[in-house]
C-alpha cells in the first residue's frame, strides 16, 4: 500500500513540475511579447516624427529578403516594402517604402506619415480601386538578437493616388501570423495558411479568410472537401477560370523533445467558389502533368500576362541528425491552369548570337521541343541526376546540366568568334530563396533574397529582369558582389584575440625561419679565381669540372619549378 501511494505521489509531482514549467514558459512568452511590443512602440514613435510626404531619389535599397515587391496598377513602377537583413550578429527589420521606375531605371525612397510598423514575411496585394491600393496583412518583427518574434494581425492599405497610409480595423480576422499567402479575388482578399512561433511553441495554419473590399469586413470560410495540410510559404494564385490554386509550402512538426522535422510539400489544390451557393467553397486536390518543380521551399511566385503562374528559385533543405544543409535554385517553372500542366522555363538566347552560330553552317536539326540541338561532334554536357521522394510518394528527378568544356581554340575566324561570343557566361540571378518577384508589361523582375555559403548567410540587393515574351536572356539592372557584404561572426572578440596571438606566433616563426635561412644553407660556391702568374689555358683546364657541375645543376630555360631539370 505504502509503495503504491508513493508512486501515486511521484506521478502528481511530475504533473506539478510540468504545470509549473508550462506556466513559466507562458509567462516568459508573454514577457517576450511585451518587450517586443515596447520596441515596436519605440520605432513607431520615431516614425511619428514624419509629418509630410517626401520623395527622394536614391541608390537601390539595401540588401533584404522576405519583403514585398508589387507592380503599380497604373504606372510603370514597382513598389518595394519592408523586409529583413541579418549580418551575423544583428537582425534588422524595415518598414521603408521604395518605388522603382521601370522606364527610367531609377529608385525613389517615399516617406509617408503614419506607416505600418516594421515587418517582414508579410503579404501585399495590389488592386485597381481608387487609383490603386496596396493592401498589407500580417508579417513578423524579430528582436535584434533574432531570438524573439512578434507576429502581426493588422491590416493596412496604401492609397497610391494620394500617398497615404490607413490602418483598417475590422474584427473576426486571422490571428497573428507570417508566411501566409493572400490574393485578390473579384472584390475580396483571400488569405490562406501561415505560421506563428514563440519561445514556447509554434503552430502552422491551413485556415481560409476573406476580406470584402466593399464592406471592409472579415469572414472565415469553411470550404468542403479535403484541403491542404497546415503550411506556410506556399504558392497561391488565381487561375483564369476563377479558382484559387495552392501549391507546395513548408511546415514542421515536433518529433520528440527539442527535435523537429521539416516537410517540404509538393501537393497541389484548387479552391473553387460554387456557383449559386452564397459563400460556399470547395477544395479539390489535383495532379498536374509536365515537368514539375523539385521539392523546395522559399520559392517566389508571380502571374504572367497570359495568366500562367511563374515560380522562381527556392531551397531544398537536406536535414541530417546534427546538421541542416540547403541546396539553392535559380530555375524557372510555369504552371498553365488551362492545361493543368507544369513546364520548365528555358531561355532561348539572343537571336543575334544564333545567327552568328549559323553563319557558314548547315541548318541544324531541332529537338522534339523545337529548340536547336548542338553541332555534331560537340562534347556532350555532363548531366547530374538526383532523385527526391515527394510528400505524396512521387519520385521527382532533379537534373542539373553542366556544360562540357569546348575544344581547344583554332585559328580565329568569324564563325569561331561568333561561337565564342555565344558561349560566354550567361547573365542570370544566382541561386537564392526568399526573393521578391513581380511582373509588369510582360517583364519579370527578381530582387534580393538570400543564399548560404557555409555558415554565412548572404543577403542580396541585386535586380534582374527577363522578357517573358521572348525568353532570351536575363538582364542585370543592379549587380552585387556578395563578397562586399558585411558579415560579423558571433565570437568576433575571441577570434580577434586568437588572430592576434596567431599573428604574434607567426611573426616569431618568421624570425626563426629567417635566422635559419641565414645560416642553414651554404652559399653557392664562387668560380675559382686564377692563381697568380697562372696561364689562362691552365686555369680553364683546372676549372673545367666546376663549370660542368654548374651547367648540370642549372635548370634549363623555361623549366617549371618543382620538376627535375634536363641534364646537359
Amino acid at each position: 500500500m505504502g509503495k503504491k501511494g508513493k508512486e501515486k505521489k511521484k506521478g502528481r509531482g511530475a504533473e506539478k513540475t510540468a504545470a509549473k514549467m508550462e506556466k513559466k514558459m507562458s509567462k516568459r512568452s508573454r514577457k517576450e511579447e511585451d518587450d517586443l511590443e515596447a520596441l515596436i512602440a519605440h520605432f513607431q514613435t520615431l516614425d511619428a516624427r514624419k509629418t509630410k510626404i517626401t520623395e527622394t531619389p536614391c541608390a537601390p535599397p539595401s540588401a533584404r529578403l522576405n519583403a514585398s515587391l508589387s507592380a503599380h496598377p497604373e504606372k510603370d513602377e514597382l513598389i518595394l516594402f519592408g523586409g529583413e537583413y541579418f549580418n551575423g550578429q544583428k537582425t534588422f527589420v524595415y518598414n521603408e517604402l521604395y518605388t522603382y521606375n521601370i522606364r527610367k531605371d531609377t529608385w525613389t525612397k517615399v516617406e509617408i506619415p503614419g506607416p505600418p510598423p516594421r515587418r517582414c514575411a508579410h503579404q501585399a496585394v495590389v488592386v485597381p480601386q481608387g487609383g490603386g491600393q496596396l493592401w498589407i496583412f500580417g508579417g513578423e518583427f524579430a528582436s535584434p538578437d533574432g531570438e524573439q518574434f512578434y507576429h502581426y494581425k493588422d491590416l493596412w492599405v496604401l492609397h497610391l493616388a494620394t500617398k497615404t497610409w490607413e490602418q483598417v480595423r475590422s474584427t473576426g480576422g486571422p490571428s497573428g501570423r507570417s508566411g501566409h499567402r493572400m490574393v485578390a479575388w473579384k472584390r475580396q482578399l483571400i488569405l490562406f495558411g501561415g505560421f506563428h512561433e514563440s519561445a514556447r511553441d509554434y503552430v502552422y495554419y491551413n485556415d481560409v479568410y476573406a476580406f470584402s473590399l466593399d464592406t471592409f469586413t472579415w469572414s472565415r470560410l469553411a470550404p468542403s472537401g479535403l484541403g491542404p495540410s497546415p503550411r506556410s510559404g506556399c504558392q497561391m494564385s488565381v487561375t483564369p477560370q476563377g479558382s484559387i490554386m495552392v501549391y507546395g509550402g513548408y511546415s514542421k512538426q515536433r518529433v520528440k523533445k527539442d527535435v523537429d522535422r521539416g516537410t517540404q510539400h509538393s501537393d497541389m489544390f484548387l479552391l473553387k467558389h460554387e456557383e449559386g451557393g452564397e459563400g460556399r467553397w470547395v477544395w479539390t486536390r489535383i495532379n498536374p502533368s509536365g515537368a514539375r518543380p523539385s521539392p523546395r521551399s522559399g520559392f517566389s511566385v508571380a502571374v504572367t500576362p497570359s495568366q500562367q503562374t511563374v515560380l522562381f528559385g527556392g531551397v531544398c533543405d537536406e536535414e541530417e541528425e546534427e546538421s541542416l544543409e540547403g541546396v539553392f535554385f535559380n530555375d524557372l517553372y510555369f504552371y498553365d491552369a488551362a492545361k493543368n500542366r507544369w513546364f520548365a522555363g528555358q531561355l532561348q538566347g539572343p537571336k543575334s548570337e544564333k545567327k552568328k552560330r549559323r553563319r557558314g553552317q548547315a541548318e541544324e536539326p531541332a529537338g522534339a521541343d523545337g529548340r536547336e540541338l548542338g553541332p555534331a561532334g560537340a562534347p556532350a554536357p555532363l548531366e547530374v541526376v538526383k532523385e527526391v521522394v515527394s510528400e505524396d510518394g512521387t519520385v521527382v528527378t532533379i537534373k542539373q546540366v553542366l556544360q562540357a568544356p569546348g575544344p581547344a581554340a583554332q585559328a580565329p575566324s568569324e564563325e569561331d568568334a561568333g561561337a565564342r561570343e555565344a558561349s560566354r557566361p550567361r547573365v542570370e540571378p544566382c541561386p537564392r530563396s526568399s526573393a521578391m518577384l513581380a511582373v509588369k508589361h510582360g517583364l519579370l523582375f527578381v530582387y534580393g533574397g538570400m543564399f548560404e555559403a557555409g555558415d554565412r548567410q548572404v543577403t542580396l540587393n541585386d535586380l534582374y529582369c527577363l522578357d517573358l515574351h521572348r525568353m532570351e536572356e536575363w538582364k542585370a539592372l543592379v549587380e552585387m558582389d556578395p563578397k562586399t557584404q558585411e558579415w560579423l561572426e558571433e565570437t568576433d572578440s575571441d577570434e580577434d584575440s586568437d588572430s592576434a596571438r596567431d599573428a604574434e606566433a607567426g611573426d616569431e616563426d618568421q624570425d626563426e625561419d629567417s635566422e635559419e635561412d641565414s645560416g642553414a644553407e651554404p652559399e653557392e660556391p664562387q668560380h675559382p679565381e686564377m692563381a697568380p702568374r697562372e696561364q689562362r689555358v691552365d686555369a680553364l683546364a683546372r676549372t673545367e669540372q666546376h663549370g660542368l657541375k654548374l651547367a648540370c645543376d642549372a635548370p634549363e630555360p623555361g623549366a617549371e619549378e618543382g620538376k627535375a631539370p634536363k641534364r646537359a
